[in-house]
């Protein structure tokens, strides 16, 4: 926070001692003073972005356990389909998101396409790893009981995929709405990325680093929701780590 706050302080002396233009780098107070004044027309646009990112994300979390279920069901398709799931990280969103505006076109349904591309890969990645990656001796201690296997993924592997998922699901969660401000940049009428592309049109730039800002405020509530629910549903591993303290 001290260093935070010590960055700032040097950035405004900065920009003061040495006359710079706004249109080059505003200083902080200026960019304060534009988040002000323009926060009421950023509100539609904030709301936009978030409900693109949290449709994708949630969109992009079933779609993930879907597949990753199936893989662990069936160890084949996972051997088939994993070295694609990496490759698929390879190729670039702004490469193949004009072929998302030909197929869905400039409406909410190639940007939340774009979140779930983003968010794909952490979250089935972390539980595909999670399942993998269960306690043998746990799940031969289940099955010395009779447990059927329904019952040994329920309770066993799928609780101890849980902080892998978690792990996967923050990442994702900042991902989310990189992603949606990327579809909104690249085309879109309404969203945060518009507006910061129409203000980087107009050269604008105290604009354009409130429009930062508030991306990066709105990254953080989404990954501090997500780790709220990491602490509801994980209640039993925080209990076990303040026990150990």
């Amino acid at each position: 926070m001290a260093a935070g706050l010590l960055f700032i302080l040097l950035w405004e002396a900065f920009c003061r001692l040495l006359g710079l233009a706004e249109y080059i780098l505003p200083a902080p107070s200026a960019i304060t003073a534009a988040l002000v004044r323009q926060f009421d027309l950023m509100l539609p646009h904030i709301g936009v972005t978030l409900f693109t990112a949290m449709s994708g994300f949630i969109l992009s979390l079933l779609v993930a356990a879907f597949f990753s279920l199936i893989m662990d069901l069936f160890p084949v398709l996972r051997r088939a389909l994993y070295p694609y799931i990496v490759v698929s990280q390879t190729v670039p969103i702004i490469f193949i998101y004009p072929l998302f505006l030909i197929w869905f076109g400039f409406g909410l349904t190639a940007k939340v396409v774009v979140v779930v591309l983003v968010c794909f890969f952490p979250v089935a990645v972390s539980l595909i790893d999670g399942l993998q990656n269960t306690d043998p001796d746990l799940i031969d201690l289940f099955r010395g009981m009779r447990a059927k296997p329904l019952q040994i993924f329920l309770q066993v592997r799928l609780p101890g995929a849980l902080p892998n998922l978690f792990s996967g699901l923050r990442i994702a969660a900042t991902y989310s709405v990189m992603g949606a401000v990327i579809g909104e940049w690249l085309g879109a009428q309404t969203g945060m990325g518009v507006y910061m592309m129409r203000s980087y049109k107009t050269f604008n730039t105290p604009r354009v680093f409130a429009a930062i800002l508030v991306v990066v405020i709105v990254s953080l509530m989404v990954f501090a929701a997500v780790s709220l629910a990491e602490r509801f549903f994980l209640s039993w591993k925080y209990a076990n780590l303040r026990s150990k303290s």
